[in-house]
């Protein structure tokens, strides 16, 4: 597996953001999807990272800093074909060793709260996160979860 950083002039990464967004809002109440758009993706606070293998994408997720020893995943998707493989495993694994090296300590994520979302969830515990409440400028809200990863040593 192969980590490229902010590929946006590719069609299989667009169409994979593509499948993020329709899925995060038909699994998501109204109001309550909070998925990165492309633009939003392409910003200096962001690193958004594309995982490969053999030229075929696999996944996507991004890193967006909120603070300066803070920063949130977002856009966390495995291509359909892929799941269930440990493809989000790896791109998790990955975005964890990136903020540590930007010097993060703590790593927090919101996902959603509906029975799509319980497979992520649980990579997100295996993982060493913890359920937290809102964070930055989230509110709380029933359709979210809300998660924190300490970096620290």
């Amino acid at each position: 597996m192969m980590f490229r950083l902010g590929v946006f002039d590719d069609a299989r990464v667009i169409e994979a953001l593509r499948a993020h967004f329709e899925a995060a809002y038909a699994n998501t109440a109204p109001g309550s999807a909070h998925a990165l758009e492309i633009a939003a993706l392409q910003t200096p606070q962001v690193r958004f990272w594309s995982a490969w293998d053999q030229g075929a994408l696999l996944a996507i997720g991004a890193l967006k800093r909120f603070a300066p020893r803070h920063a949130e995943v977002k856009s966390m998707y495995v291509v359909e074909a892929m799941r269930r493989r440990g493809v989000g495993g790896e791109m998790l694994r990955h975005l964890i060793a990136d903020a540590r090296t930007g010097g993060v300590h703590q790593l927090w994520l919101e996902t959603g709260s509906w029975d799509y979302f319980r497979p992520a969830i649980g990579m997100y515990l295996r993982h060493g996160f913890a359920e937290t409440g809102p964070f930055n400028d989230y509110v709380a809200d029933p359709n979210s979860m809300f998660m924190v990863l300490d970096l620290r040593d």
